[in-house]
């Protein structure tokens, strides 16, 4: 059984909600504080994923705010009230996790993801679909999930996706400054931990660590054009 609050019960939780039907969620959104926080993110993102709205009827009215006491700010109590309507506003923002170049590439990335229970979003049009893609491949087309299951999304990534059209990396000579990015998930969220002198090695190493996937590695570092 899986642990509460695990990377397993999450994924768990996004493919018992992926399999419910439009009039399930809405009635379990009707019901969601009395599930547990990482039930409700899932439920959550699902809703998100579907577009689904509910009639003014179903929902509850939201709670009127309190008048402030002397000297409160009211701007600071309207941004407090938008902060409590939508506590997983921040987990639901899009984030990049890479850029496909051929529709092959783009539906292997896609099978990699449905297998996961993720949605994504691809293109300029936000598309759910390779299907519904207008924005031409050989331009690079971002692929985004959820920051939320971004862990999950480059974890996947990393065990079951291999592409074939990538764009040519630039030469370090030809380019300006360029992005250190994990060699295990190609995350650009890398962390710089220390400079390595090793004294009788006349190039100095750098040790950095991925935030996503946790890899640790070193290298020259990141070379800058002249």
């Amino acid at each position: 059984m899986a642990r509460p609050g695990s990377a397993e019960e999450s994924l768990r939780l996004a493919e018992h909600y992926r399999a419910l039907c439009d009039e399930e969620l809405t009635a379990l959104a009707q019901q969601k504080d009395k599930l547990g926080e990482q039930a409700q993110q899932a439920l959550e993102m699902e809703i998100f994923s579907r577009k689904l709205t509910f009639p003014p009827s179903e929902q509850k009215a939201p709670p009127r705010p309190t008048p402030p006491e002397t000297g409160e700010d009211e701007n600071c109590c309207s941004e407090q009230m938008r902060d409590e309507d939508e506590p997983y506003a921040e987990d639901r923002e899009l984030s990049e996790i890479r850029k496909v170049w051929s529709e092959a590439d783009a539906r292997r990335l896609q099978h990699v993801l449905d297998v996961a229970g993720l949605p994504f979003y691809i293109g300029r049009e936000n598309a759910t679909s390779v299907d519904d893609v207008t924005s031409k491949f050989e331009e690079g087309l971002p692929v985004k999930v959820m920051r939320i299951g971004l862990p999950w999304a480059y974890e996947a990534m990393w065990r079951n996706y291999f592409p074939q059209d990538e764009k040519p990396e630039p030469k370090y000579e030809d380019a300006g400054d360029v992005a250190i990015q994990c060699p295990r998930c190609r995350s650009t969220e890398v962390v710089f931990h220390e400079l390595i002198d090793r004294g009788a090695d006349p190039q100095a190493k750098y040790r950095w660590t991925c935030a996503f996937c946790g890899e640790e590695w070193e290298d020259d570092g990141v070379e800058t054009k002249k």
